[in-house]
């Protein structure tokens, strides 16, 4: 009797794992009363796993941010992030969303990772 294996693919899987996660966990306050993540996402067709926030209290504004310095701090633990290596490999896109606790349409920053950013 001949066995066959059922695989996921890399993409079915990482769709799996931002549906399992959002389910399992969110949201999970980041920092109390600041900052909650309300999702992880996978996009298949442009092999984006995307992470949604809220920005709340004094952060819910857009002026003042210092946009480089979140970029820069956000990438560098999206390489050290052991977790991600699988996606990392395999060139995946990372994206940071972070909206308006009192108007969710407003994107207050937003930032996508390459391959070329994270190795």
């Amino acid at each position: 009797m001949a066995m066959t294996s059922c695989q996921e693919t890399l993409e079915e899987r990482a769709a799996r794992e931002a549906r399992s996660y959002t389910e399992k966990n969110c949201p999970i306050i980041i920092t109390p009363e600041r900052i909650v993540m309300d999702s992880m996402t996978f996009d298949a067709a442009t092999h984006t796993i995307g992470y949604h926030y809220r920005f709340m209290g004094p952060l819910d504004v857009d002026s003042g941010m210092k946009k480089d310095e979140m970029r820069e701090l956000l990438l560098g633990v999206l390489r050290n992030e052991t977790t991600l290596r699988v996606y990392k490999d395999e060139g995946y896109v990372f994206e940071y969303i972070y909206r308006s606790q009192r108007n969710p349409q407003n994107i207050l920053f937003q930032a996508k990772f390459t391959e070329k950013d994270y190795r």
